[in-house]
């Protein structure tokens, strides 16, 4: 094992450390409990926002605390669920007075943790509702989860009700949107190299020198299958099939397109797989409206990618298009 790290024990502290040291301007770091806070929060009159969840997924989840998006997140240990009173904490901090928002991906740890941090915060007489991602169309159970895993669509979903947020809407509403969102939303994923957790310090599993995961999960757990290495047109088009076809999705919708790195997978080819994807869907009359492309939900440092599509009505799409300034994503400001 290869890694820039001093001790494996320490590494998330010590990462959290130098981030919220880099984006001091933006955010703060607080310890026992561990979690990310806007640099302003709370905000008077507005509903809170709290995510969170295994650390190795960076920028996800604490790269999203900001303007226009969260206003805090939980970090767990790497690939491990925060902890109730990570979460109960976090939503006292955020709170002004609105409630508070929890988006949650559905891994049965971060469900269940989040569910008691809820209940806390209601016996102190602090509304707060709860969004859960389920849009990873690979498997319907997978190792960590009771249905389907969260995975890219939690990031549409920060933004769009970080936005929503922003502009004054109440708990019920995002509650409602961020629903929405999750219904609309669909991932898939494929791994090329496996990723090595610090502590563990070998690969989480093993794939040939021509194999890769169809399917894979953002902890490594199994995919679809394996199958052998293919170019990218080809695992561009198994991803986009799988995910077209499962909500569906029908000739002049719009979408938010989203073609996320694992970790591991250079600009270079993510574009590559951005420019496949977009062929294919000029292909069904489906127009992307708007995109990403780049890490933003990883793996440490698997190589691969994944796909996510949303598809966004006027709403949708007007409040991605609000400004938003966080470590991560940054734009209108």
């Amino acid at each position: 094992m290869k890694k820039l790290i001093n001790d494996s024990r320490d590494a998330v502290r010590e990462s959290l450390a130098g981030f919220a040291a880099a984006h001091a301007d933006l955010l703060k770091l607080h310890i026992n409990p561990t979690y990310v806070v806007r640099a302003d929060a709370p905000i008077s009159g507005k509903v809170g926002i709290v995510s969170g969840g295994g650390s190795g997924h960076e920028p996800m989840h604490a790269g999203f605390v900001g303007r226009g998006m969260l206003d805090a997140a939980c970090p767990g240990e790497i690939f491990t669920s925060p902890t109730p009173d990570q979460m109960e904490a976090a939503t006292v901090a955020v709170h002004g007075g609105a409630g508070v928002l929890h988006i949650v991906k559905n891994y049965t740890g971060d469900i269940m943790n989040f569910e008691m941090a809820a209940e806390l915060c209601a016996a102190a007489g602090i509304e707060v509702q709860a969004v859960v991602i389920d849009d990873d169309v690979a498997v319907q159970n997978s190792l960590y989860t009771a249905g389907r895993r969260g995975v890219g669509t939690t990031v549409l979903a920060e933004k769009i009700c970080g936005a929503a947020a922003a502009r004054g809407c109440d708990l019920a509403r995002l509650a409602a949107l961020g629903r929405k969102v999750n219904g609309n939303g669909r991932s898939m994923g494929v791994a090329l190299s496996p990723c090595t957790v610090p502590a563990a310090g070998k690969p989480g599993f093993t794939l040939g020198e021509d194999e890769i995961e169809m399917g894979i999960g953002i902890h490594g757990e199994p995919g679809r299958r394996r199958m052998p290495l293919a170019p990218a047109r080809d695992l561009a088009a198994h991803m986009a099939e799988a995910i077209l076809s499962d909500l569906p999705f029908h000739a002049g919708d719009r979408v938010i397109a989203m073609v996320n790195g694992m970790g591991g997978t250079p600009l270079l080819e993510l574009y590559l797989v951005y420019r496949e994807l977009d062929e294919i869907l000029r292909g069904r009359q489906i127009a992307i409206a708007r995109r990403l492309v780049g890490n933003y939900i990883t793996s440490l440092e698997m190589a691969g990618c994944s796909i996510t599509l949303l598809r966004a009505d006027d709403e949708m799409l007007s409040l991605w298009d609000d400004p938003v300034l966080t470590p991560a994503l940054r734009w209108g400001i």
